[in-house]
């Protein structure tokens, strides 16, 4: 595993992200989320029309030896969540990621990753912040530049850092991620409902395994 190599293709993925609303109006709202059992990882894609009502679900376990490398999940669960959205007949507007967008230190996490390879509007949706200073209105900057932005389901909840992942702007991100929160869960629907999906299926396939 050539790590410097992997940096390249991710700098090359990052030259390709599109920050512009490329989408046109968003009907359908896609999440996708891994588990992982034994050497594989498990991929859910759950497809919501703008009532948060299920239009399509697939998965898709994929074998994998790539480690957890800090800003390098593309490379552990992009292969899996891929063939899961193949599998796909409709194919969202935006698709939801669990993971950063250009809120990397490449500019390029999962969300832009998977955008440019599918070629799919997507978000990244992260628990955790990768770098970057927040200022007053929630934006969260490097030096004047504006990578992504705060956004909390509840005034005491812990946020979530939310960035562009690719042929989406930041408004346009959070104004999605807000939309289709629904209470009590912290995460988008669409997310919500894929994370259940791929502990699910994980489960599953655990099962036929004893």
């Amino acid at each position: 595993m050539n790590i410097e190599q992997l940096k390249e293709e991710q700098l090359a993925a990052a030259r390709k992200v599109v920050t512009t609303d490329e989408a046109g109006e968003v009907k359908t709202i896609g999440g996708c989320d891994c588990a992982y059992t034994n050497n594989a990882v498990v991929a859910a894609v759950v497809v919501c029309d703008d009532k948060l009502n299920v239009i399509e679900r697939k998965t898709a376990a994929v074998e994998t030896d790539f480690p957890y490398l800090a800003g390098m999940l593309y490379f552990r669960e992009g292969p899996a969540i891929k063939e899961a959205f193949r599998r796909l007949r409709h194919k969202p507007d935006i698709l939801l990621v669990d993971g950063n967008g250009v809120l990397h230190p490449l500019r390029c996490g999962l969300a832009s990753h998977l955008g440019v390879e599918l070629d799919q509007a997507t978000v990244g949706i992260a628990k955790t912040k990768l770098l970057g200073e927040e200022d007053e209105a929630g934006n969260i900057k490097v030096g004047k530049e504006i990578i992504g932005a705060e956004v909390k389901a509840k005034p005491h909840s812990k946020p979530l850092y939310v960035s562009v992942g690719h042929k989406v702007s930041l408004h346009t991100a959070v104004d999605v991620v807000t939309k289709t929160i629904r209470q009590p869960h912290k995460l988008p629907e669409p997310l919500h409902l894929a994370h259940r999906l791929a502990d699910k299926a994980r489960e599953e396939m655990e099962k036929a395994m004893h």
